[in-house]
């Protein structure tokens, strides 16, 4: 079963999925830096910049994956 698992996070549809949820914890982290900016908290509007800053590192990684799978594929080029 651990098989399974580890060929689904290397398989388009894992990297789908993981873009998806990367993409969907931006949203919690533009909410908590709106939030910090409404109440002057620089500490929390630090912390929103540090997640997104890493957010956007993953989405990198994730879209180099998924481009690497890609030359891997005879239909797709």
């Amino acid at each position: 079963m651990a098989k399974k698992a580890s060929n689904f996070k290397k398989s388009k549809t894992g990297l789908y999925v993981s873009l998806g949820s990367t993409a969907f914890g931006a949203i919690s982290i533009a909410k908590q830096a709106k939030l910090a900016r409404q109440d002057n908290d620089l500490l929390r509007l630090v912390d929103a910049a540090v997640s997104a800053a890493a957010i956007v590192t993953g989405l990198a990684i994730l879209y180099r994956e998924l481009k690497r799978l890609g030359d891997d594929d005879v239909l797709l080029g």
